[in-house]
Parts: structure tokens; C-alpha cells; sequence
């Protein structure tokens, strides 16, 4: 499967978030300071560590819902938008306390970051990969390609044995 912008896509991609947590998030970064959408999303994705970075589509949305809400404001400063909490952003947030804290909870539970450059470069590997066999198996006859799925095959196998192993 590949994600549009051509990138390998798969279930470890999938949000830590669930609907309607992203407002928290957002809020819970503006209480830091001033940020535009594009700092949102890149501090999500390092606190991440890479793992997730929420899409412009639900960023942008978000923000606006908050700045109708009161919860933000916006201000152009340098042809971008900076949205800052207001102090009714800060009330409504820690009247959430609970939901917060478990968002971020869930999100530090969500990946592990001790192994978090290993099982990037392992993603990394696998998309350049599938790349690969997507680029050049139009001209790869039937053989070629039964022994690329016997490699692919047993790799995907000796994966499966790792993983399910006890630690």
C-alpha cells in the first residue's frame, strides 16, 4: 500500500489519537507558546519520534475550530498565520485535565522510543523496497518475480517468529 505522496504506508502509521483528541494536542503546544500549523504538526511528529505527524488537512481544520471557538487566537505575522491560546483556551483545557493527560498518556505508550530509530530505518527500508519491485517488476519476467516472493515470503516469515518471541 502506498500513501499518496508515494511514501510506504501501513499500521504503524495509524494515529495514537482518537476523534476529537487533536484539539487537546493543539491546545496543550499553544500553552508553550505562539506557533503556526506547520510548528504544530512538525512537534507532533518529534514528540512522536517521527512516528506520526497529523496531516495539514486535520491541522488546519483544528485550528480554525478553535479560533471559532475562542480557544485561539490568529494573528499573520510574516505570511503565516500564528495561533496563540487564549485564556479561555487555558480554562477550557485544564477543565479537561482528564483527557489531556490521557491523550498523552496513550501517546507516550503508542511507540516505543527506545527502538525508535531502528524501526525507522526498517520502514525506510521496507518502502524503498516496495518502491523498488513497484519501479522494476514490469520488466521482470515470471521467475524473477516467484524468486522475489520467495525472498519476500521468508522475510516477512523470520519477521513473524522474531516479533512473536517472548523477551
Amino acid at each position: 500500500m502506498f500513501h499518496p505522496n508515494r511514501r510506504f504506508w501501513g499500521p504503524w502509521s495509524e494515529s495514537p489519537f482518537q476523534k476529537g483528541d487533536l484539539k487537546y494536542v493543539i491546545l496543550d503546544l499553544l500553552k508553550d507558546g505562539p506557533r503556526h500549523g506547520y510548528e504544530v504538526i512538525t512537534t507532533l511528529k518529534e514528540r512522536s519520534h517521527g512516528f506520526y505527524a497529523p496531516s495539514p488537512g486535520a491541522v488546519y481544520p483544528t485550528l480554525q475550530l478553535l479560533e471559532e471557538m475562542g480557544y485561539v487566537t490568529a494573528e499573520q505575522r510574516d505570511a503565516k498565520k500564528v495561533y496563540t491560546i487564549t485564556d479561555e483556551g487555558r480554562k477550557f483545557l485544564a477543565e479537561q485535565g482528564q483527557p489531556a493527560e490521557s491523550i498523552r498518556s496513550r501517546m507516550r505508550s503508542h511507540w516505543n522510543p527506545e527502538s525508535a530509530a531502528e524501526i525507522r530505518e526498517t520502514m525506510a527500508d521496507i518502502g524503498t523496497i516496495a518502491r523498488l519491485i513497484g519501479q522494476r517488476s514490469r520488466t521482470a519476467d515470471r521467475d524473477r518475480m516467484r524468486r522475489i516472493r520467495d525472498v519476500v515470503a521468508r522475510t516477512r516469515s523470520e519477521v513473524e517468529t522474531i516479533l512473536n518471541q517472548q523477551p
